[in-house]
């Protein structure tokens, strides 16, 4: 009898951890463009319950998505300026970046300050973007952009590339800076066997696959904090990425927000919003 003392609470805790794990936070957010859908990774906790406190208590509701960059992302939901808080009460978040969290289309990441003033790369409090991006040709993705264009430039001043150099300077004069890549790519192959270089940069199989496919911005890994994903409504998003912005990227007419949450039976979400978790 003794040992079931021990061997039942263990039990309950099992089956209160299964029960509770049958379940997730539905997350919506709506605007005046309509409402979007999403769910949190527990793969951040930290992030995904401060989103959660943030939701329940009302403190996003009338927050703006006040940053808007097309074929980039989405940011909102400055708690702490729209409360008026002293910046010594803006807390942060520690980071949580996981492996294999990207940056595709949908995903949900954490705003945060720069590395030279955060080098540990904590999160906002409250601010967090939604991406859009865009959809990469593979060259293009696995490609060294920068450095392709640091040899491209030295490439063009040979006297034998004269029309590779009137051509970049045609394009640049117009802001045809699409063009203008795929020129540079062009000659990718050329400039590796003539300076004997690798212009490429790894790239795993799931992002090149997210990036040729949906798209996103592939830049951003490994750098910031993925906590969630919009699961429906990304037209929605798509509508405030397409929304007329001024000075400091903000709109011109303000896109307000409230955001509620819900804890609903997995099979629910999957059922009504076609998400598919993971087996657990």
């Amino acid at each position: 009898m003794k040992s079931l003392r021990f061997v039942l609470p263990i039990i309950t805790a099992v089956a209160l951890f299964s029960c509770k794990s049958e379940k997730d936070y539905l997350v919506k957010i709506q605007t005046r463009h309509g409402d979007m859908y999403a769910i949190l990774f527990d793969e951040t906790p930290k992030h995904k319950k401060n989103f959660i406190d943030l939701a329940q208590s009302g403190r996003f509701d009338s927050t703006e998505f006040h940053r808007i960059i097309l074929e980039f992302m989405i940011q909102g939901g400055d708690v702490f300026s729209k409360e008026k808080l002293p910046q010594e009460e803006w807390y942060t978040v520690p980071a949580e970046i996981q492996k294999g969290m990207i940056h595709s289309k949908g995903m949900i990441a954490a705003a945060r300050q720069g590395t030279n003033v955060n080098p540990e790369r904590r999160s906002s409090g409250s601010q967090f973007y939604i991406v859009q991006g865009k959809v990469y040709s593979r060259d293009e993705l696995v490609t060294d952009m920068k450095i392709l264009s640091d040899y491209f430039y030295k490439y063009i001043q040979l006297g034998s590339n004269a029309h590779l150099k009137d051509a970049y300077s045609k394009l640049y004069q117009e802001q045809q800076f699409d063009s203008l890549n795929k020129l540079m790519l062009y000659e990718k192959d050329n400039m590796e066997s003539f300076y004997n270089i690798n212009l490429e940069k790894p790239m795993t199989p799931q992002q090149i696959e997210a990036y040729t496919g949906i798209g996103g911005t592939p830049h951003l890994d490994d750098e910031y904090t993925v906590f969630g994903k919009v699961i429906q409504g990304l037209d929605v998003m798509e509508k405030i990425a397409a929304e007329q912005t001024a000075e400091r990227d903000r709109p011109l007419n303000p896109v307000y927000m409230k955001v509620s949450v819900e804890h609903l039976p997995k099979k629910k979400i999957t059922k009504d919003y076609g998400h598919s978790y993971d087996k657990e």
